[in-house]
């Protein structure tokens, strides 16, 4: 039979009310009193129920996570950073996804208003930033990794430097003689595409290489968005000795249709990428890019949500965490 708070507060010979002041830390004991508790507890491997210590203290020591997809190649970085904070404060995760959309968001609104979890870390679902605000607006305290750069108001958020990011990336090109690049630019609904058109943009207009229009394709931050975009560069004649790619996996891409055409990377064109997703260090040649800081995103929020349990406000404005540089083979590092 498994030991109960009933067994234990027997053997200490105090009553349920006492051990369970000892369990939740409330309460005036003599110190005695709970160290022989403790002990009980110890020497009849009692463990409480988490969701009757969660009722007690007013809280579940959950955390709820909504992120679109476990399918994106980076979301595994910032998920590892929230649960190193999180399990380091013996805090549980409890993950939701919108892969099965309309039906995917009532499953998580009926986890919203049975209050399984005392906050919530969001990776935003396309389309759902003004419900989560709203969700916000009634008490529920969010936290959004905002990876789009969608700069809410609304909602306390961790994001990066995509303007400055994109351009350490263009004086890269640069410091290597690089004149003429391509650029496979990101969906333009988001604001991180456009933040990263601007920042590369200004270096090369700043430096007296303008980019012209012709030379700013679209893409979708796929495979093959990058694929298509350079093999239509080649196919139109456009003169290009570098590629910009708005993220990793386009910027892969980009390197096979380069090296399906015969050109060299990065004797002929050098390839940059952004996010620095796990797979960059080992495309052939390894790619140069833009490290977006997912892990530390992840990390500090969830150390803000947590603070903020713990009774600090939740801050008014974005935690910026800057993004670095990383060179590799494919511009000739």
């Amino acid at each position: 039979m498994p030991i109960t708070i009933a067994d234990v507060a027997a053997r200490a010979k105090v009553s349920k009310t006492t051990v369970s002041r000892v369990l939740n830390g409330k309460g005036e004991l003599d110190e005695s009193t709970a160290a022989r508790v403790r002990a009980v507890i110890d020497e009849l491997g009692y463990v409480p129920s988490s969701r009757a210590v969660g009722l007690a203290r007013g809280r579940t020591r959950v955390v709820g996570m909504l992120v679109p997809s476990l399918t994106w190649p980076w979301i595994g970085e910032v998920l590892q950073g929230a649960v190193d904070v999180l399990e380091t404060e013996r805090y549980g995760l409890l993950l939701f996804t919108c892969n099965r959309g309309d039906e995917s968001m009532r499953q998580f609104g009926a986890q919203v208003s049975a209050k399984s979890f005392d906050g919530l870390l969001v990776i935003e679902p396309e389309g759902t930033l003004d419900y989560i605000a709203g969700l916000h607006a009634r008490g529920l305290p969010v936290v959004l990794i905002d990876d789009r750069d969608v700069k809410t108001e609304q909602i306390p958020s961790v994001g990066t430097t995509n303007f400055t990011g994109a351009g350490s990336a263009a004086k890269h090109l640069l410091e290597i003689g690089r004149t003429k690049p391509l650029v496979v630019a990101g969906p333009e609904r988001f604001g991180c595409t456009q933040q990263r058109l601007d920042g590369f943009g200004t270096e090369f207009a700043e430096s007296g290489h303008a980019i012209p229009a012709s030379h700013v394709l679209p893409g979708d931050f796929t495979i093959a968005s990058g694929f298509d975009a350079v093999n239509s560069a080649i196919d139109g004649g456009l003169d290009f000795d570098a590629v910009f790619a708005h993220n990793d996996l386009s910027a892969t891409g980009a390197m096979q249709a380069l090296l399906d055409s015969g050109r060299r990377i990065p004797q002929d064109v050098a390839v940059v990428g952004f996010d620095d997703i796990p797979m960059a260090a080992h495309t052939q040649p390894p790619l140069t890019t833009v490290h977006q800081p997912l892990r530390e995103m992840g990390e500090a929020a969830a150390r803000t949500l947590l603070a903020h349990f713990e009774g600090s406000p939740l801050p008014n404005r974005p935690t910026i965490i800057p993004a670095t540089f990383t060179a590799r083979a494919s511009t000739g590092s």
